[in-house]
């Protein structure tokens, strides 16, 4: 590991730019006190591909010299994930911020930036490489973060009908459902997001009350909360005939255990489930 100041000097560039390296998640680094340290084969490594800013520094009036062909290869969800796990709200804003100035569509940095960072999050909980505080921390920042790119998914136009999107009782991960409704809006649907830890009676009278209801979608993430996720699909069973969808981490690939359940599918990724959603759609039109 070496200082922020440190890792200038190598790269050739002001402490500030290297600072903005790091908020915009070019440069992963971490906080020691009051100090930022980044690892040395990170630096070299941005100085191999010729990714750091040459010429005069910011404070010289100097312009950058253009990143060309590396910046189609920007690994825009590591860059995510390294701020998400940080904490670091304005430099995970300015990455998907960076995302988008690149040509991304507000779906494709759900679908290929957010989706992703947030999978090798988890996976990084799993295997215990971030604690349960860290996890959370990334969680409670994507939550903010998608709070403000939601305004970007309007629609005008014919609406396609209501998806009602929610987590059975005993899961308390609304996040997923937060971004599937942002999705699905993007397509033109109306979606009526009740988040997470939902008790079935409540999603039953939901389901039995929206009107042009498309689908039920149900997302799982606790492998160990599928006696409560039958229970909300025989639920919605009960007062609407309208397709039920499953799907969330903890099912994914899982197709039989998904229909041994009682739903009309599920164990899909996330851009998958939008296709199915569309197909119902257009097959209820």
């Amino acid at each position: 590991m070496v200082t922020l100041t440190e890792a200038a000097e190598q790269l050739g560039v002001h402490y500030m730019t290297a600072y903005r390296y790091v908020r915009t998640g070019r440069l992963p680094a971490v906080k020691h006190g009051s100090e930022w340290r980044v690892r040395a084969d990170d630096v070299a490594t941005l100085v191999a591909t010729g990714a750091a800013d040459s010429g005069p520094t910011p404070a010289g009036g100097g312009k950058s010299t253009p990143h060309g062909r590396g910046h189609r290869r920007t690994n825009w969800a590591q860059r995510a994930e390294d701020r998400l796990v940080a904490g670091d709200e304005a430099g995970a804003w300015a990455v998907l911020e960076g995302a988008m100035s690149s040509g991304m569509s507000p779906e494709d940095l759900y679908l290929d930036v957010l989706v992703p960072a947030l999978h090798a999050v988890g996976h990084r909980w799993s295997t215990g490489e971030l604690t349960v505080a860290d996890e959370h921390r990334a969680s409670g920042l994507s939550l903010r973060v998608i709070g403000r790119l939601g305004p970007r998914f309007a629609r005008r136009g014919r609406r396609r009908g209501t998806i009602i999107l929610a987590t059975p009782p005993g899961e308390t991960h609304g996040l997923p459902v937060a971004l599937m409704g942002d999705l699905l809006r993007g397509r033109g649907f109306d979606v009526a997001d009740l988040g997470a830890d939902v008790p079935s009676d409540s999603l039953a009278s939901t389901a039995r009350t929206t009107s042009r209801l498309v689908a039920v979608g149900l997302c799982a993430t606790v492998s160990s909360n599928e006696p409560n996720l039958g229970r909300s699909i025989e639920a919605v069973r009960a007062v609407t005939d309208v397709p039920v969808i499953v799907g969330g981490g903890a099912m994914l690939g899982r197709q039989t255990s998904v229909l041994a359940l009682g739903a009309d599918g599920g164990g899909l990724s996330t851009s998958e489930v939008l296709e199915v959603f569309e197909h119902l759609s257009s097959v209820n039109a």
